[in-house]
């Protein structure tokens, strides 16, 4: 276990199924990815660095790339998502598509190989 898989389990069906499918999507799209924190965040890392972490909270499900940038080079796959500086918000029901997470995940990993 991890700290990802932690969090995972402490979630409910819904948020856990969600959230749990954009993981899986981004460790295909960048494997050797290894479980930690970003920010104080559970996360994927990869190559030491933060990659990615999604987050439950009050009103939405948060999706955190840590790059701005990686969020703008998927912006052409999140027409009709909650798309802020940094940062992808979304319900259960309506997750980003996982082109989208791919697009988000392809960058931050060259971001990090740099």
């Amino acid at each position: 276990m991890g700290t990802v898989d932690d969090y995972l389990d402490g979630l409910d069906p819904a948020d856990r199924e969600a959230i749990g499918r954009i993981y899986a999507v981004a460790r295909d799209a960048v494997p050797d990815t290894a479980q930690g924190k970003g920010y104080g965040m559970p996360a994927l890392t990869y190559r030491g660095s933060p990659l990615l972490s999604v987050m439950r909270t009050k009103k939405h499900i948060g999706l955190y790339p840590f790059s701005p940038e990686a969020v703008d080079a998927a912006r052409p796959f999140l027409d009709g998502v909650d798309v802020d500086k940094g940062t992808v918000r979304f319900q259960p029901a309506t997750p980003p598509s996982d082109a989208a997470i791919r697009a988000m995940m392809s960058f931050r990993r060259d971001q990090i190989v740099g």
